[in-house]
């Protein structure tokens, strides 16, 4: 008999309804490896602001290297009401995505059947595409200063850092990315042409010489603002979209909205050489900690992601096959306390559903 696979997963359940999400990825992870026949071998690590609070660590000296040693990471959410804003998102969760180089920040925005779209007249036909975000450079690599700070004449800078190899390793990514994933094969870069003529003139030389080695990819380019624009209006055009770090940022939260709310958006940090993390995109929702009504649907999706990233494609294709089930079947809502189940109900759907599949 072959024996089965083992993964090792660092586990970051994180602030607020983290740890409640991530409890239902658990389940739904222990049920499909026990239906794909591989093994999962989880750690949990204390980060986060309850650990900052008691300890005053972000993240302590060694936790890197220990978690360069998994398979991946799943993460709950980092953010705390009691923590200055920036001291954890910039020393963890900005932290992990630099020193782990997880230079790719995947978004799929896709509208299951059954969920509610804000845009009236589109289906899931019309709303199934990626978001190819840089995640490592431009406006967030943290150059920049102040002058003259409290006073009247006070200077703030903050630039944005491009560089060729960030830029380049990211337009690959997303060229092999878009032809892999087979569907329409169009590539859009989102920029600025017109007006960050220093920053997206080096993104759009560079798209151009690398497309010309994918001659099987479509390509073509928008403003930031058209791409908004016609993320509302006319969704079905886009397949693959490549951008920087703050135009990611940005576009990827109006992606969530259409595909049906933070409840269902989940997100990948990808190293495609070393360890990557996984977590929905939502947030630490405080208000609803604690309480058993947070959906746990984006938390499950990223796990789903997860399993893709490790190659157990079928095993992510059953993840989604029971997402879609507990969305079109079981839930009157995405809403936290309005899904007509708890928590830990949804992740119970989801578990049944894999295993009966």
């Amino acid at each position: 008999m072959e024996q089965s696979k083992s993964y090792k997963i660092a586990v970051i359940p994180g602030d607020g309804t983290g740890p409640e999400v991530i409890r239902e990825a658990v389940k739904a992870l222990d049920a499909v490896s026990s239906r794909e026949n591989f093994k999962v071998n989880l750690a949990h690590f204390d980060l986060g602001g309850e650990r900052y609070l008691r300890t005053g660590e972000v993240l302590p000296d060694g936790t890197l290297d220990e978690l360069r040693g998994y398979d991946a990471i799943l993460l709950g959410a980092i953010g705390h009401p009691d923590v200055k804003p920036g001291i954890l998102e910039k020393g963890l969760l900005l932290e992990l995505r630099f020193q782990l180089d997880q230079y790719i920040n995947l978004r799929p925005v896709v509208l299951y059947p059954g969920v509610e779209t804000p845009l009236r007249d589109k289906a899931p036909e019309d709303i199934d595409f990626v978001v190819v975000r840089e995640n490592t450079e431009g406006l967030y690599a943290g150059s920049g200063g102040f002058l003259r700070k409290g006073t009247p004449h006070e200077v703030a800078v903050q630039e944005s850092v491009n560089t060729r190899m960030g830029v380049e390793r990211c337009l690959r990514f997303a060229f092999d990315f878009c032809r892999k994933r087979g569907k329409k094969k169009k590539l859009t870069l989102c920029g600025k042409t017109n007006v960050l003529t220093y920053a997206f003139d080096l993104w759009e030389r560079t798209f151009q010489e690398i497309a010309k080695e994918y001659p099987d990819v479509a390509t073509d380019y928008a403003h930031v603002d058209a791409t908004c624009m016609w993320m509302v209006k006319n969704p079905e055009w886009f397949d693959v979209i490549v951008t920087d770090n703050m135009f990611g940022d940005i576009i990827t939260d109006l992606g969530a909205m259409i595909q049906g709310g933070m409840g269902i958006a989940a997100g990948g940090n990808i190293n495609p050489h070393g360890v990557s993390m996984f977590e929905p995109i939502g947030g630490s929702a405080p208000k609803y900690t604690g309480k058993n009504i947070i959906n746990p649907l984006a938390a499950v999706a990223a796990m789903q992601m997860m399993l893709e990233y490790l190659g157990e494609e079928s095993a992510g294709r059953r993840v989604e096959r029971a997402i879609k089930k507990v969305v079109s079947q079981d839930l009157r809502s995405l809403s936290a306390g309005q899904m007509g189940h708890s928590t830990s109900e949804v992740g119970d759907l989801v578990a049944q559903h894999i295993a009966a599949s």
